[in-house]
């Protein structure tokens, strides 16, 4: 929950820097959580014919989606940033198949050791957890 929190409150809107795996990939995972359970909550709602508890959830659903696009965004193109790619890279997903299958590879891929050209060595720095 930690790095869930650190990507919400510390960088935002931080498309400078670099983001570690970790820190990546536990964004996703709470995001998905709570994506999928809110969903889950409006289609529960729904089939249960209550329709003012399920529209409710949708409502909370799309706004969480909205609120979370910025952040989502800031973190994806620091981890491009930490394999030494831009964060414009982000736009191979348009391609087919091939362009997410690849952006995969580069979000499970080890960072630079070091320094690169968009900062320091996020493992060289001191753990928030």
């Amino acid at each position: 929950m930690n790095w869930y929190l650190k990507v919400i409150k510390e960088n935002f809107a931080n498309f400078e820097g670099r983001a570690r795996r970790t820190e990546y990939w536990m964004f996703c995972l709470f995001n998905c959580l709570i994506v999928f359970g809110l969903a889950i909550l409006a289609g529960v709602f729904a089939a249960m014919d209550i329709q003012a508890l399920s529209l409710l959830f949708m409502g909370c659903y799309m706004v969480y989606a909205l609120l979370a696009l910025i952040p989502s965004l800031a973190v994806t193109v620091r981890r491009l940033h930490d394999t030494g790619k831009s964060g414009w890279m982000l736009l191979i997903g348009l391609i087919p198949f091939i362009g997410s299958i690849w952006l995969l590879v580069l979000y499970a891929t080890e960072g630079d050791q070091g320094d690169n050209q968009y900062g320091p060595d996020p493992k060289s720095l001191p753990d928030p957890a």
